[in-house]
């Protein structure tokens, strides 16, 4: 308590509004943690399917709850689906990393290359066709045939229409066709 002379008027109570920000800065950060205990598994492995490795995943899914994060009061206030922005964002930041990494780098020689341990689903036809499948095609059948979405919940998602869903889906699912009757053919 702050002493006071008579006759002086008391100070208003300094940083009322800001304890009353820290309150709910700190409701939306345990909201935030919430919500990343309960989904952190499906990222992780919804992550994975896109990325077809599961580090790569990771770091995709540890970069964009970063991001979400720092803005998760904001979205929360606009009553933004979080799944469904999180899931959109995923697949954003993978698009984004292959055209980043698809740019050609010429070097005199080749690097030296550390023989890394095979992930188990390398070998796998069904896992090498999807991995040779665009990012977007590629998300749409993640989310349709692994994480069970509706085609409304894919658009939603993506940020796309339905009939993008679709029309995605249907050219992703005549390639991995085409690709797997390739290797059923050459079995032979």
């Amino acid at each position: 308590m702050f002493l006071q002379s008579p006759g002086e008027e008391a100070a208003p109570a300094v940083g009322a509004a800001a304890f009353a920000g820290r309150s709910e800065a700190g409701e939306a950060t345990v909201e935030f943690e919430d919500f990343v205990r309960a989904s952190l598994p499906g990222l992780l492995r919804y992550a994975h399917a896109l990325t077809g490795s599961p580090h790569d995943g990771a770091d995709l899914v540890q970069t964009v709850l970063e991001k979400v994060g720092s803005r998760w009061g904001k979205l929360m206030r606009q009553n933004v689906d979080p799944q469904a922005y999180v899931r959109r964002a995923i697949a954003n930041a993978h698009v984004s990393r292959w055209r980043r990494r698809r740019r050609e780098v010429l070097v005199d020689e080749f690097p030296e290359r550390a023989d890394l341990p095979a992930d188990r689903l390398d070998g796998e036809p069904v896992w090498q066709a999807l991995a040779e499948l665009p990012p977007r095609q590629r998300a749409v059948l993640v989310l349709r045939y692994y994480e069970d979405l509706s085609e409304a919940q894919i658009a939603a998602a993506l940020g796309i229409s339905t009939g993008t869903v679709k029309s995605q889906a249907s050219k992703a699912l005549a390639k991995l066709r085409a690709s797997l009757s390739s290797v059923e053919g050459s079995d032979r």
